[in-house]
């Protein structure tokens, strides 16, 4: 489990992320690089990082899901991702 702080950082950066899109995309396509020098750094979606939406753990991240192997595998036996069954053979 991360920490709290570290999930609100990461949040944030989202929301920064979100906001200066459009700006970002017509700075770049102008060509402006002193302009997108002068946004924050936060709106880069370069600093945004891959993070379990359950537990916020940085490592282990399935993109399809959105989450961590380790809370994958938990659901995945409770059978609460659809289509998602435990194998044997």
């Amino acid at each position: 489990m991360a920490k709290e702080s570290v999930k609100a950082r990461q949040r944030k950066r989202e929301k920064m992320v979100a906001k200066f899109a459009a700006k970002r995309a017509a700075l770049k396509a102008a060509g402006d690089f002193e302009g997108l020098q002068k946004l924050p750094k936060n709106a880069s979606p370069v600093r945004l990082k891959n993070r379990c939406k359950l537990s916020g753990r940085p490592k282990g991240y399935m993109r399809d899901f959105g989450i961590c192997r380790n809370q994958f595998r938990e659901l995945a036996n409770m059978g609460k991702i659809p289509g998602v069954t435990k194998s044997s053979w």
